[in-house]
């Protein structure tokens, strides 16, 4: 189940993906039109709009997306048959047709079935379009309806599956709405402890990938709280002051405290080390400045020192309260680093954005404080600090052989021969093997790379950062 899982946390950052665009288009022309929201530029609203229709459409994009994702091969049937099933749950969930199988008037219809459309749905619908690719995507039928064999009958299978969907959904869908809503409200009414909380759950979920689930409840319209495109003024319901506070704490961690932490395991790694580790820290502090990207730098910890990542969790869920109180409020559509930082400046819901500045040097000191004590205090094997092995770092990730880099990882791994399957997210290498027993992890860590992790007997994922996706082109060209 936790591989499932894990699956489907990676499938969704393909969609995710996609919210970079949308962040620089709609960042530049709320800084061309600050007050009129493109109402006073042709320009302002074109980069607007065009940043919106991913917004708007987010539900349709995870659809897709995770139908991909999920399918065996990455097919793009699949995401034809996620697609498919998210326009026939929609639809049929409709509140006009909602109405209609009711024999009722439109202002009768729960307000459930108008919230349909939402990133939720789109993962359902992904979900029915993937397993039916799997399933049936090798389907052979009697010549007569030979034409609706194979990857064609998929289609017909995900409308039949979809049909059943809605038909559940009819029912259980307005008690899900509420449960989601019921969530929501709850945190809401905690103010700015809610935050706190869910900035804290949502780093304690990433080893697991599950942090996407709880995100949509917070940043998209699945409860109500709808905190990204109300920020950015592409849905109706923000509140000055008051959206954006699911979002605005993570700067300071991500843009200070997590490069402050990097500096912190440098400065306390073995001198002979330092070398070593430093085009890591560097690099993985680096993008979390910029992009907001963590998992780099926090797999170079989470596992070393576990303990030091629960810290980590409860300073974010303090720097999302700390925020969530002050007249400050930022925003992002993929994650907050810098550039999405810098963008929000002028989105309608935006108050104070400079303020992160400072409050994020205060965590910068106290996460370097923090971690150096820790790590120094209770000897914490984190990157530069491991007892000695025998041998020295083939190669470096920081050198950019990518070649040389998946050459060693597939020596760790065992070989061509112990090999599986070779997949990627946007930071991690996950893999498939046949025997655990043949995987060298020092060999591993030897290519430079964040961390390893075993989710299950023959699943095995190396966290490799933002380079990983030219990792895994080599490495799968090496095991063909």
């Amino acid at each position: 189940m936790m591989k499932y899982l894990q699956k489907l946390g990676k499938s969704l950052m393909l969609p995710v993906a996609a919210l970079p665009v949308a962040s620089i288009l709609m960042g530049i022309g709320y800084w061309i039109d600050p007050t009129g929201w493109g109402a006073n530029s042709a320009g302002a609203a074109f980069l607007i709009k065009a940043g919106g229709s991913l917004i708007d459409n987010m539900g349709i994009l995870f659809a897709i997306g995770v139908a991909v994702g999920m399918s065996d091969d990455s097919d793009g049937t699949a995401g034809l048959a996620g697609l498919v099933s998210w326009l026939m749950i929609t639809t049929l969930l409709s509140p006009a047709v909602v109405a209609m199988l009711k024999g009722i008037d439109v202002s009768e219809v729960a307000p459930a079935f108008a919230k349909t459309q939402t990133q939720f749905i789109g993962i359902i619908a992904g979900l029915i379009g993937a397993n039916s690719y799997n399933k049936f995507k090798n389907t052979k039928l009697p010549d007569a309806l030979a034409f609706f064999s194979g990857k064609r009958s998929v289609a017909i299978v995900t409308a039949t599956v979809s049909i059943i969907a809605s038909g559940i959904l009819f029912f259980v869908w307005p008690m899900v709405y509420g449960a989601l809503v019921s969530f929501g409200e709850a945190i809401i009414s905690t103010n700015a402890i809610g935050a706190g909380i869910y900035a804290a759950l949502n780093r304690l979920l990433i080893p697991t990938g599950l942090h996407h689930a709880l995100n949509s409840v917070f940043w998209f319209d699945v409860a109500g709280i709808d905190d990204i495109a109300k920020f950015w003024g592409q849905a109706q319901g923000g509140v000055l002051g008051q959206t954006g506070m699911y979002m605005t704490g993570f700067f300071p961690v991500m843009m200070f405290g997590l490069p402050a932490a990097a500096l912190a395991m440098y400065h306390t790694a073995k001198s002979k080390n330092k070398k070593v580790v430093a085009g890591l820290l560097l690099a993985s502090g680096l993008s979390s400045f910029f992009t907001g990207v963590t998992e780099p730098l926090e797999f170079a910890f989470m596992f070393l020192a576990p303990g030091l990542y629960v810290v980590h969790a409860l300073l974010t869920g303090v720097s999302a309260a700390v925020c969530a109180m002050l007249p400050v409020r930022a925003g992002f559509n993929f994650s907050a680093g810098f550039v999405d930082w810098f963008l929000s400046f002028k989105a309608p819901m935006a108050q104070n954005p400079i303020w992160l500045i400072g409050i994020g040097l205060i965590f910068a000191v106290i996460y370097y404080v923090v971690f150096r004590f820790a790590i120094t205090k209770f000897n914490l094997k984190t990157p530069g600090r491991e007892d000695d092995e025998n041998g020295e770092s083939k190669a470096k990730l920081s050198n950019n052989n990518f070649t040389e880099v998946a050459s060693i990882i597939l020596e760790g791994l065992g070989g061509v021969e112990n090999i599986v399957s070779v997949d990627n997210c946007i930071t991690r290498l996950r893999l498939e093997i046949k025997d655990n027993t043949k995987v060298n992890e020092k060999v591993i860590k030897s290519a430079g790379i964040s961390g390893i992790i075993r989710p299950g007997k023959t699943s095995i994922q190396v966290i490799v950062g933002t380079q990983v996706q030219f990792v895994a082109d080599e490495l799968k060209m090496l095991c063909k």
